[in-house]
């Protein structure tokens, strides 16, 4: 409230200080009025106030002080007499001397402002300052301070003064220009300061102007703009921003370039042009000329000089950023892309086989999400400084994207020195990195790849090949070596074809769906069908799930593809049902990511596909594995339950594969739990294994879980199941995943109680 208002108290003593020097030169025949005695009274008014309130430096105070007393200085001269000049020339001399000396005090206050506030910016304008005084130099001395010298209306003294006082104005101009020309942000004080300086510019113009004898002013104009910077020191100093006038200030986002191009410019053409229509009148003049422009000369080579250099600065900056990472200072990808394909050019000529690392952080994403961003930063900063300690020769290391570092060392020349590199480089993570609270390990995955001799590689290709032998190592369990082969290679690409057609395959109408009955061993009745979905690419053949549902998962598309087979799946169960196919209450289960499970849209999804198919909540069996309840525990356990909510019957598929507790089925709204294959296989001539599926099922029975087996291929598989009170299963041997026209044959086989006892009885 208090800043509020001391704001509006100083933009108030702003307008005051306008009105009165506006009123005071229409009105006044005289320097003493209400106005000039109003302006003075808010100058003392506002500097007393807002150095009670902000306390400002002694040297902040000074320049105020100086700044009016100059002005006041300025005011008694012109009122000793009440008209401009018409007093005796020798008792002139002490005000116009003390004048020259407090504006002096003004230039020194000036200066310290400028350091302070600009700091290491003023080197960069102080020479478009200089420019704007000498050319304002130039302009005051061909058109005030010679005319002045020239008419002998004044004695030499006092003349030289006169001039000596025009000369310090333009350096008074040169700090203001050198203020305003800055990238600094501009405060209101500065700006109320900068102002009130330029009027007290505008006065002693006007005053020289007049002194010329062939230009006639009334007073009360010339009075004017000192009353009006009388009050605007005042205003200033009530504002708040005045408390931080003699801080440096912040670099403002759109530097005044194109006003300090057009001032600088405009103080270099106007001289020229004055200098150009005028001549000399005397060899002083002529002198005086002649050393204002030899030094502005020099200025502006200056000024070219150092914009040169900082042109160049600049670039240098901006090629430092655009090759190095701003984190750790390192090569990034395109300076190390470099490296390699100038030790690739270098090594045609020798025995080297250039070796490039491909090193990434293993789980480097959960220390981001876990211990914040700045953590990661830091750890990153250690791995670049470690790295660069173990690389020996000629070796590079670089930072190319986030967690993924690339070693270059340009001078082996065996399989075995590129392995060796890189063992050192992974044994460079085994000690902890260190941290202040606690130790923190990481570790990486690495994969190297070298150029053989007689075989041109280009720096992308070597470097690609590294990445894929670091994504095998990452395969293979991380925090290990892989050495790139070609098969690497051609698993990569098979992968892209892989997963560049999956993204047409719904398009293109080349997916469809399977299904495995699940059939109650005990009744011989079909209970339940699973939807295995399959892809037949034509031309290039049928690809395995197991070769593209994890590529699904990795690229986000499962989210569309199991979208469309929970659509399928339920309109083909209503088709049964509907055609009598199966039985009314026969349950579908479909397979669900953790890519499905973590969209937002998922649970409205399966929501509308059963009101589409018309198919009961309770017939929809949602098969999830137990990953999906160790990762992303919170959103699963959500997402799970709004489902059940509906009706939908949640079932574990795989179980026994993973990491899952008791303690976590019964967290989750689990209905079912499928025995994964693995364990029906042995389960009739392996003691341990049938150990693990009867543990499996009295889990499932004490949490009130139907229980389903996977993987059932034999007879005496089935009958250990049914002793274990197992009593639903699936499997080659009671049928193989089949296609949708199948179905109503299949069924009836499957229900047909002669051919089930057969079946069952192994003929």
């Amino acid at each position: 409230m208090v800043r509020k208002l001391l704001t509006f108290l100083s933009w108030a003593a702003t307008c005051g200080a306008a009105a009165l020097g506006v009123t005071h030169a229409l009105l006044a025949d005289s320097l003493i009025s209400p106005w000039s005695l109003a302006a003075l009274s808010i100058a003392l008014v506002g500097i007393c106030a807002g150095q009670c309130i902000y306390r400002h430096s002694d040297l902040t105070l000074l320049i105020a002080l100086a700044g009016i007393s100059s002005v006041t200085g300025a005011l008694l001269l012109e009122h000793k007499t009440g008209t401009l000049f018409e007093f005796s020339q020798h008792s002139a001399l002490l005000p116009e001397g003390l004048l020259l000396a407090l504006q002096f005090i003004l230039i020194a206050g000036l200066i310290s402002l400028v350091r302070q506030r600009l700091g290491t910016q003023a080197r960069s304008v102080v020479i478009d300052g200089l420019i704007v005084g000498l050319g304002a130099w130039v302009l005051v001395w061909v058109l005030l301070v010679r005319p002045t010298l020239s008419n002998g209306s004044q004695s030499n003294t006092l003349t030289i003064l006169t001039s000596c006082t025009l000369g310090v104005a333009t350096i008074v101009l040169f700090l203001l220009a050198t203020v305003l020309f800055s990238d600094s942000t501009p405060t209101p004080a500065v700006g109320l300061l900068g102002l009130s300086t330029f009027f007290l510019l505008v006065g002693t113009i006007a005053r020289s102007v007049v002194a010329r004898g062939d230009v006639n002013i009334s007073i009360a104009v010339v009075h004017a703009p000192f009353i009006f910077a009388i009050a605007l020191v005042g205003a200033a100093f009530l504002h708040p921003s005045m408390n931080t006038i003699m801080s440096q200030s912040h670099v403002r986002y759109s530097p005044p370039l194109m006003t300090r191009l057009v001032t600088t410019t405009t103080s270099l053409i106007a001289p020229v042009i004055v200098l150009a229509i005028t001549d000399p009148t005397s060899t002083q003049d002529r002198i005086v000329r002649t050393i204002s422009v030899v030094v502005l000369a020099i200025a502006v080579m200056i000024r070219v000089i150092q914009s040169v250099r900082q042109n160049a600065k600049t670039q240098d900056h901006f090629i430092r950023n655009a090759l190095t990472d701003s984190l750790t200072g390192l090569p990034n990808r395109v300076l190390m892309l470099d490296h390699i394909s100038e030790a690739l050019t270098t090594a045609r000529y020798t025995s080297h086989q250039p070796t490039v690392l491909f090193i990434d952080i293993d789980r480097f994403k959960t220390i981001n999400d876990r211990l914040g961003h700045s953590t990661g930063d830091d750890v990153l900063t250690t791995i670049a400084q470690r790295l660069q300690k173990i690389i020996s020769g000629r070796a590079i290391v670089g930072r190319i994207s986030g967690d993924e570092f690339v070693v270059l060392d340009p001078d082996t020349e065996t399989p075995t020195q590129s392995v060796s590199l890189a063992e050192r480089v992974l044994d460079a993570f085994r000690d902890p990195l260190g941290r202040e609270t606690k130790d923190m390990f990481v570790t990486a995955s690495i994969g190297v790849a070298y150029a053989p001799n007689g075989i041109r590689l280009s720096a992308e290709n070597l470097m690609r090949h590294a990445d894929t032998a670091m994504y095998k190592a990452k395969d293979a369990g991380r925090n290990c070596i892989a050495l790139f082969d070609d098969s690497m290679l051609d698993a990569v690409t098979r992968r892209l074809d892989v997963e560049t057609a999956l993204y047409r395959a719904l398009e293109r109408k080349e997916l469809h769906l399977e299904y495995q009955p699940i059939v109650d061993i005990d009744l011989g009745l079909v209970v339940g069908f699973e939807a295995l979905m399959r892809w037949n690419r034509g031309v290039h053949g049928i690809v395995a799930p197991a070769d593209f549902i994890p590529i699904a998962e990795e690229t986000g598309t499962i989210v569309p593809l199991g979208t469309w087979a929970l659509r399928d799946a339920l309109s083909q169960l209503r088709s049964w049902i509907d055609t009598n196919a199966c039985q009314p209450h026969t349950t579908m289960s479909v397979n669900v990511s953790a890519r499905q499970i973590h969209d937002p849209q998922f649970v409205a999804v399966v929501s509308e596909a059963l009101e589409v198919s018309g198919i009961p909540a309770e017939q929809l069996w949602i098969e999830v594995t137990e990953s999906v309840m160790i990762i992303e525990t919170a959103h699963a356990l959500s997402a799970l339950r709004r489902l059940n909510s509906l009706g939908v019957r949640i079932s574990i598929d795989d179980f026994g594969t993973g990491y899952s507790s008791l303690s976590l089925l019964q967290k989750f709204p689990v209905q079912c739990i499928k025995i994964d294959r693995s364990f029906v296989q042995n389960i009739a001539t392996d003691d341990s294994t049938h150990s693990i599926v009867r543990t499996i099922i009295a889990m499932a029975t004490s949490i009130g879980a139907d229980i389903v087996a996977e993987g059932v291929e034999d007879i005496s598989q089935l009958e250990t199941l049914r002793h274990l009170e197992c009593h639903k299963a699936q499997g080659y041997l009671i049928s193989r995943p089949i296609k949708v026209a199948d179905i109503p044959s299949v069924v009836r086989q499957l229900e047909d109680p002669q051919l089930w006892r057969d079946r069952m009885s192994g003929h």
